[in-house]
């Protein structure tokens, strides 16, 4: 017998996806401006030269967010890069996934990297605080991630009010007298753009979730579509990234050449140091000084986030593929709270590896040092350059989908800009390369290994043959529910409250609906394939539970429907299906929850009990 297939609850508006999209985009200012200011140039370095590189970032991060606009348009069910990709390759969506890969992996190790520079870390000791750090973040995500939508407005909030502060406190004192032209030429100013391009990996995670974003007013479930919500969440973002990072630039350049030294010692934490200027300037040193820890404590809180949101996406990537078969089958295993332990193992241990290279091999000094974060940037560009190249580029030679030829067009535009520019970062920066080189090769090694352990293997078939073969989808369950009462069951075992919603559904003479949730606290990025469903047949834990309940209705008499759900939220699923399935009655067991584990995840019944429609009835077995 076959389960129900569930769809997961479209719930993210544009809010909280704009929120988490300015967790990435949002903190590019805490460090873009700094880095372009200190860019290496054949005469020392961009300076006060530097407002045209940092204009170009801002012209092509609207580029990027207006492609990923159509993209979503499109994808209304997840359309990060692996699933864009797919339609045109399997190999090609995998090398996309591991660029992606590398790119969460540098920018755990930046973001955290920043971080503690905001925090006023002394030079020497932020490598070694970093790792730390990220250890930290990802040892917590063995509980799962939380809700961070919520969260991620929590923390943008007040980095929009500080940047807000920040701008119009140097209005007075914008100025063009500071502003030298360029010498370099074309290729000596493009290099340095290319090396300032951070923070647009964002848009690849609001692509990946718009399988949960909130239905346009028009569309259904049949036909989705999320184009207001995905629009509106990524212009609001990019509004104010494009004008904010652009106005700050300039008033970096409007501050006195005298101080042209501190702005090169600030290049980490750039933000801290014009909030600290021109807090001063306004309002007095003492604020000033007081306005600059302030700033230092918004961002970097900021910046946490963003190395736990790197973290998370890339359990997610690796649970990802390894259930798609792209990986060995060691990374699809579990903890007890649903989250993949060797994914989890991965995401702590790659940042640390980066950490620990740039640590050990990189002078105490802090010029140094200085150098080593420009290594840091330049490994996470080449990673999310290349992944956003690949998914557009796939986008925009898909005869599939139905673009007008403006999109299109635009399209590919921006996929041979980006193109180039990944071309660049290969030829300018070979350890960048090395390191793209490396996570890619090791990833395609591990697709080998789990393929030949699945017992595949590829062979070049004509499309004609393909589509003979190709395996069909079996029609869902659809039981007659016409009369009787309709019963829903939360089951975790063969356990008392299985027998009690028996007897209740042979009383009522009515159906009902055994319900296991498997717990998944992971961000799957993206969907699965229909044919890759999870079915309760190939989970043991739920099979004993299915089984023993036919075995139980024969002599009830009672008809009974298998619902097998894998969801990071159980609360959720539950009010979802009972909504769903039109439930008389909800029967659920009484938590026994230890007080750790309750505090971490919360308490499923309790928040059942305050979201359930008043027209079905609850009821606690204890």
């Amino acid at each position: 017998m076959d389960s129900v297939v569930i769809h997961r609850p479209r719930n993210l508006d544009w809010k909280r996806a704009a929120a988490l999209l300015y967790g990435d985009w949002g903190t590019s200012k805490a460090y873009v401006v700094g880095m372009a200011f200190a860019a290496p140039v054949a005469a020392g370095v961009l300076g006060y030269s530097s407002l045209p590189i940092i204009l170009a970032v801002c012209v092509l991060t609207a580029l990027v967010a207006y492609n990923y606009v159509i993209v979503c348009k499109y994808f209304p069910d997840g359309g990060g890069v692996y699933s864009a990709a797919r339609d045109q390759s399997r190999l090609l969506a995998v090398v996309g996934a591991l660029l992606l890969v590398a790119n969460m992996t540098v920018t755990a190790a930046l973001s955290g990297w920043a971080s503690l520079s905001y925090f006023g870390i002394p030079r020497p000791h932020i490598a070694t605080g970093t790792m730390l750090l990220v250890a930290f973040i990802g040892i917590l995500n063995i509980f799962g991630p939380k809700h961070s939508g919520s969260f991620a407005v929590a923390l943008a909030a007040p980095a929009v009010v500080v940047v807000l502060t920040i701008i119009a406190m140097s209005l007075p004192h914008l100025t063009f007298a500071n502003l030298e032209p360029s010498k370099q030429g074309f290729v000596g100013t493009w290099i340095p753009f290319v090396g300032v391009i951070l923070a647009l990996s964002g848009v690849e995670a609001i692509a990946n979730l718009t399988g949960v974003m909130k239905l346009d007013p028009q569309a259904s479930s049949d036909r989705p579509s999320v184009l207001h919500t995905a629009r509106k969440a990524i212009w609001v973002v990019a509004l104010e990234v494009v004008l904010g990072t652009a106005l700050l630039g300039w008033a970096m350049l409007s501050l006195s050449k005298d101080l042209a030294p501190q702005l090169m010692k600030h290049e980490e934490d750039m933000l801290r140091f014009l909030g600290e200027q021109y807090g001063s300037l306004t309002l007095g040193a003492a604020f000033g000084e007081f306005f600059g820890i302030f700033v230092g404590i918004v961002f970097g809180l900021l910046l946490i986030s963003a190395v736990n949101t790197a973290i998370v996406a890339l359990i997610g990537l690796f649970y990802m593929m390894a259930r798609d078969g792209e990986m060995p089958p060691i990374f699809t295993r579990l903890n007890r709270q649903g989250v993949p332990r060797f994914p989890l193992f991965l995401a702590i241990l790659l940042p640390v590896l980066v950490l620990a290279f740039v640590r050990y091999s990189t002078p105490l000094t802090p010029e140094a040092q200085d150098g080593a974060f420009k290594t840091l940037a330049s490994l996470y560009a080449i990673g999310v350059v290349g992944a956003i190249a690949v998914n557009v580029g796939s986008c925009s030679f898909n005869p599939k989908l139905l673009f007008g030829w403006f999109e299109r067009g635009i399209m590919g535009v921006t996929f041979f800009i980006l193109l180039a520019v990944w071309l660049t970062i290969a030829k300018t920066k070979p350890d960048a390369f090395f390191f793209a080189f490396c996570v890619v090769g090791f990833g395609l090694v591990l697709r080998a290994y789990a393929q030949k352990r699945s017992g595949l293997q590829t062979v070049v078939v004509s499309r004609e043959v393909a589509a003979a073969i190709s395996p069909t989808i079996p029609a869902n369950l659809k039981p007659n529910l016409e009369t009787g009462k309709r019963i829903l069951v939360a089951a975790r075992g063969l356990t008392p409250i299985l027998r009690f919603a028996l007897e209740e559904a042979r009383l009522r003479q009515g159906a009902l609906y055994v319900l296991y949730i498997k717990e998944l606290a992971v961000a799957i990025p993206g969907v699965l394939t229909e044919a890759r469903q999870p079915r309760w047949q190939d989970d043991p834990q739920a099979a004993v539970i299915m089984y023993g309940a036919f075995e139980l209705a024969k002599s009830h008499e009672v008809q009974v429907v298998p619902i097998y759900a894998v969801s990071e939220s159980a609360a959720a699923t539950i009010l979802d299906l009972s909504a769903t399935l039109g439930v008389d009655f909800l029967v659920l067991g009484a938590s026994r929850r230890r007080f750790m584990t309750q505090l971490l995840k919360g308490d499923v019944i309790s928040e059942v009990a305050r979201n359930l429609p008043e027209n079905i009835q609850l009821i606690i077995h204890g």
